[in-house]
């Protein structure tokens, strides 16, 4: 089982900043990935930002410039600094893990959702 805690969500206005966290626990051997989604009402679920565990990033074509994906591996945790936010940035975001199970096998997790809103 892997579980997800995610943290950091909340209001701000146009241009302001927000840092969201994501920690993974459980029984797994390591993380191989982890990332955030986006749900605004009405629309579907869309990428964010990933990172792997050698640190290679990638982020939907919105966020970059804007938003930061880091990792701390011996914590299993993922940060998502997110600057310059827009009223389009509001959404419920989602954290996902994959992770390698001490069978050798691939296991995937999402997290509960943290809003994030931005209005004046």
């Amino acid at each position: 089982q892997v579980q997800l805690v995610e943290s950091g969500g909340g209001q701000v206005q146009p241009g302001g900043s927000l840092r969201l966290s994501c920690a993974a626990s459980g029984k797994f051997m390591r993380v191989s990935s982890m990332g955030w989604y986006r749900q605004a009402p009405g629309k579907q679920r869309e990428l964010v930002a990933t990172i792997a565990r050698d640190g290679t990033t990638n982020y939907v074509d919105s966020a970059k410039g804007r938003f930061t994906i880091s990792s701390d591996n011996a914590e299993n945790t993922i940060y998502l600094q997110m600057n310059s936010l827009k009223p389009e940035d509001t959404a419920v975001y989602y954290c996902f893990a994959q992770a390698i199970t001490f069978l050798g096998g691939s296991r995937d997790a999402w997290g509960q959702g943290t809003q994030v809103s931005v209005f004046s």
